[in-house]
């Protein structure tokens, strides 16, 4: 009677949902990265939007619960790509929150509108636009899980390198608090705290706040911040509503999040041109002198997530979210006290969006779904370029406006001709349109009144623009799967992954830089700030296996892309109406090959192999990429020129691997938990044109971990090292120095020093990875 009752009143509720705002899935079990549990159980993945046992996926994808990030001390998602092979993640330049995201050599570190990413980022199913407040923080998570290569079908939108899940925890059914504590080094000091409680059968509401704060790896000498620092509130909140054998779960659920972390201040790698000023010892230190605005983002969002059995086999699935956040950030190019290459940005984005799914297993043949999305985005950014050391005052302002709407429709369908071998074919069709307003405006004698600065209107704008683009294309997946027993996969897939267009919002239509042949006339403006989508097909075969008994998992896999139109956002000093300022370069590089392979395994030996109620855990990952580009051309002193011998694909090292070594023990009635990590990345380059100074040599990084659960789970006590070789290592950076057009070798002048592009003083700075940090882990849970 209750279900039946329930079924009439959660139909009304279903098509309330369908109107209101955004996401959250239903959680699922997952405890370990491999392909069974602590206790010896599956581990279940959503990868293909419904749920499947990880070792039955035929796709590239690592899973983390909740409780192995918890014991490894996880702070942030960027620490999963410590140990999944040829993912990088990592805080854009000059930011805490901003993330920049590769995986398998496709990705974006350009965080202004117009550039979006290739690796799709999801909070509980909704996708983030936008990179701005999309490093999360890790608490009250159930799993993370990372899928490599596109995505496209199933995911959609700009996932053309793969796809990140952030997946939250279920409310639970009966009353629960829990309370977290860390204290570590640099006056590391966070504080957790989550609670839950059922208001009737059906419905449950909880929620966590978290305030994470840190002081600075080092001073900004100018301003006496601390640089590296962070000051973050967060919190989330959900209401569900059935679920737990219910026909229906309904999810209505809102974050929030608010860092004022200082602004991240870069490391001069040179002296400075003119001043000569030394290069600091310490890497953490800065001496940058900008810091109005103050640093500040803000972000958050509304979600319904609602699942209902319509009947024994078919599933309805609405996902609604809307999102907003809002930037400000001061970022000092130069790294010194004068204005000589300042850029204070704002960064403001909103997001609505609406997917709709059917999901259909009968048990039979066949399993598959059929769904439809909608998003539509603003993105703003206002920004200046203070170069006030080359001219008195002088500033190039710029403020862009890209609106997006895009529609898709798709399926994905498995057909189990027998139990041995399956065929899972999909597509998704997608109506891309971008919209963009941009203005740029030289102010001699300050800064533009946007940020509060006395620069008084120099001449008429250099940009003037308005454009609107539509992109549509079909994206297409098929894969083969063999099972010789159930616990063996062996598969072969391809796939398309698709990434619109767009126009270049750093774009001067009054004057073309120098590695662009010519000055576009008014018609031609549109061709010239514009760029064309991009595209890859990938083919991939794979295995996933367990062994031993479940024991040994072990998943390889082995891919070849060929990538097109290669979207390469950049800028470079230029003149523009003889004042010397900087111009936005975005090039579809032609084509790119990437070729690799990808092995994940784990061990687990328990009561059999070890001492009774002992358990060791053995596990790894390694990766091997070769990405080269095949065509990359740019037009140097007026002629196409072919560089692609001289050029590299940016933050995808050809080595990445991993090793943990895991040890647990019952002490007391509880579990005593020791693990370390050793992990490492080849070198990597910051850009597409190599620099021996700013790019990373390969090195490691070694962790661990020692803790104490209580019995029953109601306590625990940690202590956890990071990077405790203290290894120095350089994850992003900027450059504005005179080479080569070709090899991209930089220049001298004639006493030796690199020759300033923009500004005067000469900017190659770097931004580095957290040092050494150890911290003690305190929880309580009833």
């Amino acid at each position: 009677m209750r279900k039946a009752g329930f079924r009439a009143i959660s139909s009304s509720m279903l098509a309330l949902s369908g109107g209101l705002m955004t996401v959250p899935a239903l959680a699922q079990d997952a405890t370990s990265p491999t392909s069974v549990d602590a206790e010896g159980g599956d581990i279940i993945v959503t990868a293909r939007r419904r749920e499947e046992r990880l070792v039955d996926v035929p796709i590239a994808v690592s899973s983390f619960s909740g409780d192995q990030l918890a014991k490894s001390g996880a702070v942030d998602i960027t620490e999963v790509a410590n140990v999944s092979p040829n993912v990088t993640l990592e805080p854009s330049r000059g930011t805490n929150s901003t993330l920049s995201a590769f995986i398998r050599g496709v990705g974006q570190q350009d965080p202004v509108s117009g550039f979006e990413q290739g690796v799709g980022i999801y909070l509980d199913d909704v996708y983030l636009n936008r990179p701005q407040a999309a490093v999360l923080d890790i608490y009250d998570v159930e799993r993370i899980e990372v899928l490599r290569g596109p995505q496209g079908t199933l995911y959609g939108r700009n996932t053309i390198g793969g796809a990140v899940k952030y997946v939250t925890k279920q409310l639970p059914q009966d009353f629960a608090f829990k309370v977290k504590g860390t204290y570590g080094s640099y006056d590391q000091a966070d504080l957790i705290a989550t609670a839950s409680a059922p208001i009737s059968d059906l419905i449950r509401v909880g929620g966590s706040v978290a305030r994470l704060s840190r002081g600075g790896f080092g001073k900004n000498l100018t301003t006496g911040q601390d640089n590296y620092n962070k000051d973050i509130w967060a919190g989330r909140a959900s209401v569900d509503i059935g679920g737990y054998g219910e026909p229906v779960l309904i999810r209505i659920s809102g974050d929030y999040s608010k860092d004022k972390s200082n602004a991240r201040g870069g490391h001069r790698l040179i002296p400075g041109y003119v001043s000569g000023a030394p290069v600091l010892g310490d890497v953490y230190d800065t001496r940058g002198g900008l810091n109005d605005p103050r640093q500040e983002v803000e972000a958050y969002g509304l979600a319904i997530n609602a699942t209902a059995e319509l009947t024994d086999a078919l599933t309805f699935r609405s996902i609604s979210s809307w999102r907003k956040d809002d930037s400000a950030s001061p970022i000092d190019f130069d790294a010194l006290p004068a204005v000589d290459l300042d850029v204070p940005a704002y960064y403001r984005n909103e997001q609505l969006s609406q997917e709709v799914q059917l999901l259909w297993d009968d048990g039979g043949m066949v399993q598959g779904l059929l769904g439809a999305y909608y998003l539509t985005a603003k993105a703003d950014t206002q920004f200046d370029t203070r170069l006030f050391t080359a001219l008195n005052g002088l500033t190039a302002f710029t403020q862009a406006n890209v609106n997006t709407n895009t529609f898709a429709i798709f399926g994905d369908f498995t057909f189990d001709f027998t139990e041995q071998l399956s065929l899972a074919v999909g597509g998704r069709y997608t109506w891309d349109e971008r919209e963009a307003q941009i203005l740029r405006q030289n102010y001699l004698g300050g800064g533009s009144p946007v940020f509060g600065g006395a620069g008084i209107p120099l001449g008429a704008p250099s940009t003037n623009f308005s454009g609107k683009a539509k992109f549509n294309k079909f994206t297409p997946r098929a894969s083969v799967s063999f099972k010789p027993t159930p616990d063996h996969t062996l598969y072969a897939s391809y796939s398309q992954g698709f990434k619109g267009g767009g126009f270049d919002p750093r774009g001067v239509g009054v004057n073309a830089p120098a590695a662009v042949p010519g000055a576009p006339t008014n018609a031609e403006v549109t061709d010239y700030l514009s760029f064309q989508p991009e595209t890859v097909d990938s083919y991939e075969i794979g295995y996933k296996g367990n062994l031993l008994g479940g024991a040994l998992y072990v998943a390889a896999a082995g891919f070849y892309m060929d990538y097109k139109d290669v979207q390469i956002p950049g800028s470079a000093g230029c003149t523009v109406g003889g004042l010397p300022t900087f111009c936005g370069i975005i090039t579809n590089a032609g084509k790119a090959r990437f070729k690799g392979v990808e092995l994940e395994a784990n061990l687990r030996m328990g009561r059999d192999l070890v001492s009774s109620g002992d358990r060791l855990n053995l596990s790894g990952s390694l990766g091997y990429i070769d990405a080269e580009y095949k065509e990359y051309i740019a037009n140097i002193a007026a002629t196409p020129t072919d560089v692609a011998d001289f050029r590299q694909v940016q933050n995808t090292p050809k080595w990445t691997a991993s090793g943990t070594l895991a040890y647990s023990t019952p002490v007391g009635g509880g579990d005593l938990n020791v693990s370390t990590t050793y992990s490492y990345r080849s070198k990597t380059y910051q850009f597409e044109i190599p620099n021996p100074y700013l790019d990373q040599k390969g090195f490691g990084l070694l962790d661990a971990s020692l803790v104490y659960t209580a019995p029953d789970g109601r306590w625990s006590l940690g202590v956890h090292g990071k990077n405790i070789l203290d290894k120095r290592y350089k994850t992003s950076g900027y450059t504005f120095l005179a080479t080569n057009p070709i090899t991209g070798a930089l220049l001298t002048a004639p006493n030796g020093r690199f020759i300033p592009t923009l500004g005067t003083e000469g900017t190659l700075t770097a931004y580095y990875g957290n040092p050494r940090q150890v911290f003690a882990t305190a929880t309580l849970a009833f």
